[in-house]
């Protein structure tokens, strides 16, 4: 547990923040715990990103003139000072009005937010109950800004309009239909989908006037969602970009949103390029120990498909998939929290789910406030995968919980003695928590835990996944050169580039291209993080060596990590001593 501090000016701003911003966006407010923001939905609409920017112009101006009182201060001054000019330069762009993607857009936000709200008492069901009644309203003020970019020529691309079509007919329970661009569909009444199955899940927990207000709610949220997917089959559809790529000014200002940072991005495409050739010829030559023979072309694929005729290695079903998960990050917070970190009580347990969806992913989602709900993992498995390969997946457990994601996010929640709430909950970037997590991977390889050959090619398996995206992501947004000569990047390259760059399930690679297409600079934020990590320990080893004293990672790591989860340039200028006051 951290030490207590004195509340200060800018951790009264920064708290303050936080109030607004749930106010604005309950679902934030779920995610980190607030119970009155459990009834309520975000006003999506033009009118109700003009009030929120213009709360964050008022936070902005505030906390530039104040002055930091210490180390943590100027920290968070920075680091909110710049989300806040971001976000704002993000909504004067424009680019909410075409926001819309695969993952991570308002219909998946409202839709994900029902799987981690609490479900065990009277009060909670009213409150899902109340939650889905405000979905109705959360589309239409949705709908309003996907208008106004129409108005604008902000639309997204005819590929992402039509999957999310499809996403949301699926989830108000309608059969999914891609639709050629400006088609006409048939309309028919939802039946049982995502909203109406919440619902039946209230059983004895409510009462017979709630279970029917959660029924009347149910049906119309799900009707809401088979009403815009016919908006964007009818109409955004007939407006939509053929063209996938976002283009250097709004790529730049997207990969900035997930890293925290600006990169040279024409440097760090020629370095993901040899970063993925490097991936590559480590995995050919860990494929040759595990068929003991020397590194080959096609090598790796057979290794693979060794591994794969081998039962031990094999999980059948999401029950044994779920139970495993829970067995191996277990056993890491037992052994990792022994001899390697100091694991607080508090972030002791990581629950390990299978997600209600099947639309491919794997992520982690932070605990509350109050550790009432804890970190959890969560695996969406698309619909007909049944088989699980262990060798493959080891690494993913320890990305998203211990020494990866949960160690570093849950151990930011726990330290509200010395961070604002802002810090704990809400600050960073995806450079920042996917490159730990990335560099945490790599870390446990160093630590033993993946002498198993087996084992660190399915590590290698994900670097290089992460490698290529690198390269995929940077190459059909900025129109780059393809790495095989054959031309310029579109979307259609991409799909066949990551087929050869990675050993997934077809509907997997499906997803994660269609991601990378619509989510534009959040995939390589996961390598660039990485890199960016990996740095900041070689400066501090060589900085340590070079004033003769000794380098120990484990303070690095407790330096680094005490800062919980900061934008990646906030990152470099404290850990590089260049955040002085």
């Amino acid at each position: 547990m951290s030490v207590e501090r004195e509340i200060t000016a800018i951790d009264r701003i920064a708290e303050e923040w936080v109030d607004t911003l749930t106010q604005h966006d309950p679902i934030t407010g779920t995610y980190i715990g607030r119970e009155s923001a459990h009834a309520q939905l975000p006003d999506f609409s033009p009118a109700g990103a003009d009030e929120l920017a213009q709360s964050m112009r008022d936070t902005l101006t505030t906390l530039r003139a104040t002055t930091a009182a210490d180390e943590v201060d100027r920290v968070t001054q920075q680091d909110l000072a710049a989300e806040l000019e971001l976000s704002l330069a993000l909504h004067e762009s424009g680019e909410g009005l075409r926001n819309l993607n695969v993952i991570e857009s308002p219909s998946q936000q409202v839709r994900d937010v029902f799987d981690i709200m609490p479900s065990d008492t009277e009060g909670d069901w009213a409150n899902i109950a109340a939650r889905m009644a405000a979905v109705p309203e959360a589309m239409r003020s949705y709908r309003a800004s996907l208008d106004a970019g129409i108005e604008r020529g902000l639309v997204p691309s005819i590929r992402q309009v039509r999957e999310v079509a499809d996403q949301l007919r699926r989830t108000a329970g309608m059969s999914p239909l891609i639709q050629p661009r400006g088609g006409a569909v048939a309309s028919s009444a939802p039946s049982q989908g995502f909203f109406a199955e919440l619902a039946e899940r209230a059983g004895d927990s409510a009462p017979a006037s709630l279970r029917a207000d959660l029924e009347r709610a149910a049906g119309e949220a799900s009707t809401a969602y088979a009403d815009l997917a016919s908006f964007l089959d009818t109409q955004l559809s007939a407006h939509a970009t053929e063209q996938d790529a976002f283009g250097r000014e709004r790529y730049e200002l997207a990969s900035e949103v997930f890293l925290g940072a600006k990169v040279d991005l024409d440097e760090t495409y020629e370095w993901g390029i040899e970063e993925l050739a490097r991936m590559v010829a480590e995995q050919e030559k860990i494929a040759g120990e595990i068929l003991g023979e020397s590194p080959r072309k096609g090598i790796v694929a057979d290794a693979i498909a060794h591994l794969e005729r081998d039962p031990a290695r094999k999980l059948h079903g999401t029950d044994a998939l779920q139970r495993w998960m829970q067995e191996t990050s277990d056993r890491a917070v037992a052994e990792l929290g022994a001899t390697q970190f100091d694991i607080p009580a508090e972030i002791r347990t990581l629950e390990c789910m299978i997600a209600p969806t099947q639309e491919g992913g794997i992520y982690y989602t932070g605990p509350s406030s109050d550790f009432s709900r804890p970190g959890r993992m969560w695996w969406s498995v698309p619909e007909g995968v049944t088989e699980f390969d262990t060798w493959r997946e080891l690494t993913t457990v320890y990305h998203e919980g211990v020494p990866g994601h949960h160690l570093q996010i849950g151990q930011a929640v726990v330290n509200s003695g010395t961070l604002n709430e802002w810090r704990r909950q809400l600050a960073g970037s995806s450079g920042n928590a996917e490159g730990w997590a990335l560099y945490a991977e790599r870390l446990m390889e160093q630590l033993g835990y993946l002498d198993d050959p087996a084992d660190r090619l399915g590590m290698l398996d994900g670097q290089r996944m992460r490698a290529a995206r690198v390269v995929l992501d940077i190459g059909v947004h900025l129109g780059k050169q393809r790495p095989d000569g054959g031309g310029v990047w579109d979307g259609d390259y991409a799909f066949e580039f990551m087929a050869e760059n990675v050993n997934m399930n077809d509907s997997f690679v499906r997803f994660e291209v269609l991601r990378y297409l619509g989510w534009a600079g959040q995939a390589p934020s996961y390598k660039i993080g990485q890199r960016i990590w990996e740095d900041l320990r070689d400066e501090a080893k060589a900085r340590a060596e070079q004033s003769g004293g000794s380098f120990d990672i484990r303070d690095f790591h407790r330096d680094a990590l005490k800062l919980g989860v900061t934008r990646l340039d906030t990152l470099q200028a404290v850990m590089r001593g260049e955040l002085a006051g």
